[in-house]
């Protein structure tokens, strides 16, 4: 069980889309090395707003790249890093975690789930129309939100394009992904 790190993203600097990178550095408990969402506290400008002494559950964004294929179907031209995201995965039902996932990336680096990322209307600004392909609803009505999940770093490591992706479920009950 598992896939592979098809891409990896960082940027020092607060814009929408990251540059893909060789290999990004995660450090424990803070994120991506360089990263301008890294630390321990809150980085989003949103949340820093509420209250910047807020854990940083959203260390490491992780999107699934089946999502890119999904939208594209749509007219969406959309590549790994657009959407903000760190790693973009092949191969694994990121969506589909439960919070308390590890995931171990390439041979050293180690990260858990904290929950789903919630995606916001810089996306309709990226691709007009975008947002809508990102939330959509379930079979009840539900807002399903899909534009990848949240996570912080538990063990740093150097995480590249072609690294595999363990998963380790938590022990049970698993508890569903909510917006972090």
């Amino acid at each position: 069980m598992g896939g592979t790190v098809n891409a990896v993203s960082s940027n020092g600097a607060y814009t929408f889309t990251k540059p893909n990178r060789e290999s990004i550095r995660l450090l424990t408990g803070l994120g991506v090395e360089g990263d301008v969402h890294a630390g321990e506290t809150v980085k989003h400008r949103s949340r820093i707003r509420k209250d910047p002494t807020q854990p940083n559950l959203r260390q490491v964004h992780l999107i699934h790249e089946e999502l890119f294929d999904e939208v594209r179907q749509s007219g969406f031209d959309v590549a790994a890093g657009q959407l903000g995201e760190n790693v973009t995965t092949r191969g694994i039902d990121l969506l589909g975690l439960p919070r308390g996932t590890l995931l171990h990336l390439g041979n050293e680096a180690i990260v858990e789930v904290t929950g789903l990322r919630n995606p916001c209307a810089q996306i309709d600004g990226f691709r007009k129309g975008l947002l809508k392909q990102v939330v959509g609803q379930d079979e009840s009505g539900k807002a399903r939100f899909k534009a990848g999940i949240m996570s912080i770093v538990v063990t740093g490591g150097v995480v590249r394009p072609g690294d595999p992706v363990g998963i380790e479920l938590p022990d049970g009950p698993h508890l569903p992904l909510e917006i972090v």
